[in-house]
Parts: structure tokens; C-alpha cells; sequence
């Protein structure tokens, strides 16, 4: 169905298969952004089931309560160089995203309407 990846890019590490669970609108831009990008987006963590959000949140990871990733409204794509985030980040914004948050070893980006738009955040 797209290009540049496959459902299984975004399953929950702990339920095969629950990448299907991605919103469909979200994997078009994204696939998009892949193109505008020219370079590979390594998915590190799509959608996320309840209790897999639950062990980052106790393990220290930021993981929101009500993660756009319980939804299947973000992903977060590894970043390698500064070189490789300035393409990634270039890309979701010329695909017509507008969360994105900064980390240091990756990119988030979500399409989830019930949160702040126009909005790029550092963890």
C-alpha cells in the first residue's frame, strides 16, 4: 500500500501485527515525507498498545498517559547525524505536519488533532 514501508514497521513490540492499527491518513504523509526526504526513516516505535505505553512510562521513558501512539497518530523515526534530523525534520513539514518533537537519537511526529498544532518540542 505505501512505497517506503510496511504495517509491521509499526507494530507494538509486544502485539505482532498491531501496526494495522496505524491511522491510514497519518502513513499517506508520512510516506510522503519519506519521498521529500531521500534518505531511509527507521521507525523505533509506531503504534503502542496500552500496556507496552504503560512499561516506557515505568521504565522513565516521557510516554504521555495519552500518547498520540495509543492511537496510532505518531512515530517516532532514529536519527543518526544532524545532517539526517534537518532532512527528517524539513520533510514532515513539507509533507503538512505540524507536531514534531526533538530528541536526541530520534525525530516524533503525530497527527493527532486533539493536541496543540504548530508546535516543535525538544524531550
Amino acid at each position: 500500500m505505501w512505497e517506503n514501508f510496511t504495517y509491521r514497521e509499526f507494530d507494538s513490540p509486544d502485539v505482532p501485527g498491531s501496526g494495522t492499527q496505524m491511522d491510514t491518513d497519518f502513513l499517506d504523509k508520512l510516506d510522503e515525507a519519506r519521498d521529500l526526504a531521500g534518505i531511509p526513516f527507521r521507525i523505533t516505535s509506531g503504534f503502542r498498545s496500552k500496556a507496552h505505553n504503560e512499561d516506557l512510562r515505568a521504565q522513565g521513558y516521557q510516554a504521555s498517559a495519552n500518547s498520540s501512539h495509543l492511537k496510532g497518530l505518531a512515530a517516532d523515526i532514529a536519527v543518526g547525524s544532524s545532517s539526517d534530523r534537518w532532512a527528517i525534520v524539513s520533510a514532515l513539514i513539507s509533507a503538512g505536519f505540524t507536531r514534531i518533537g526533538i530528541g536526541h537519537g530520534f525525530v516524533h511526529v503525530d497527527s493527532d488533532d486533539d493536541k496543540a498544532q504548530g508546535v516543535i518540542w525538544v524531550y
